[in-house]
């Protein structure tokens, strides 16, 4: 399975309440965290909503 890096760029201040929670369910806690997640579909669609805060690589 493809696995994607994953870093937060962005502050999650006064962004939605769903895309905060979209990054929190992501793991990602503040900003320069970095994790590495699976490409599953669930994990896609969170990082598609927040693609504006995230920077992110395939490895």
């Amino acid at each position: 399975m493809k696995q994607l890096k994953i870093k937060l760029v962005k502050s999650l201040i006064g962004r939605l309440k769903n895309h905060q929670d979209s990054v929190r369910g992501l793991g990602l806690r503040k900003i320069n965290h970095t994790i590495i997640v699976n490409a599953t579909p669930e994990n896609l669609g969170m990082i598609n909503q927040v693609r504006y805060l995230l920077l992110v690589e395939e490895i």
